[in-house]
């Protein structure tokens, strides 16, 4: 397998209202972002989804902590506090710091929400595209999130259409024949990590494309497939 990826330059300011799939269609036209082939995945950063669907909200912008209030409200529970940071679970079931709720790259005085359901925000990108441009592709909706036990962030995926969220190699041989018995593969947030190393977290490129994932992966899913359950969570 080779994969290729790429961000996609030249996508406008994005405001409440915008249909990213006819943005993202546009975009992709030609030469150096497109065209767009079947089974290329497009990954595309929360921050564009929850400006597009007007998860938007005014915050105090003299006050640092203006938005904790947010915080708590967008949590389902508290997970941990340490000084100002809180780590929370989302009523999507994610477990990340502030509830997802973002300062960076939206304008002083305001913070980005979560997507109330990013698998249904892929989905609507991915019908665009199908409609449009009369292809089948893969949509990725990515989030930075951080990770226990170890420092640094990543991108992970917070809203999957037409890709598999989890490749799960149970039952199947590894490369000396013995069968593996706990291997599923978070296929979406390697897809999601891996577009990240070409938008970076300042360049103002808000899409990516990935070309070359393997064709079994594509299928219809949910992020709910990487959202472990309560009674298989040890460190809940």
């Amino acid at each position: 397998m080779r994969l290729t990826t790429w961000g996609v330059t030249g996508v406008p300011e994005i405001k409440p209202g915008d249909q990213l799939g006819e943005i993202i269609v546009a975009a992709c036209q030609g030469e150096p972002n497109g065209p767009l082939r079947d089974r290329d995945v497009l990954v595309v950063t929360q921050k564009i989804v929850s400006k597009a669907e007007g998860q938007l909200v005014a915050i105090d912008p003299t006050n640092p902590l203006s938005h904790k209030k947010l915080v708590e409200e967008e949590a389902v529970r508290i997970v941990r506090r340490r000084g100002d940071l809180i780590i929370t679970e989302t009523k999507h079931g994610f477990v990340c710091a502030n509830s997802g709720v973002d300062l960076s790259n939206v304008e002083r005085g305001q913070a980005a929400l979560l997507p109330k359901d990013s698998d249904r925000s892929a989905r609507r990108i991915r019908d665009i595209v199908r409609a449009q441009l009369g292809i089948e592709v893969g949509v990725i909706v990515s989030d930075t999130f951080g990770r226990a036990w170890r420092k640094g962030l990543t991108d992970v995926a917070i809203g999957v259409a037409g890709i598999a969220a989890v490749v799960d190699l149970r039952g199947t041989a590894d490369a000396l024949g013995r069968m593996m018995q706990v291997t599923e593969v978070a296929v979406a947030d390697e897809l999601a990590s891996a577009a990240e190393l070409v938008m970076g977290k300042s360049s103002g490129i808000p899409v990516a494309v990935v070309r070359g994932v393997d064709a079994s992966w594509f299928r219809e899913a949910s992020v709910r497939e990487l959202v472990r359950p309560p009674q298989e969570d040890l460190f809940r």
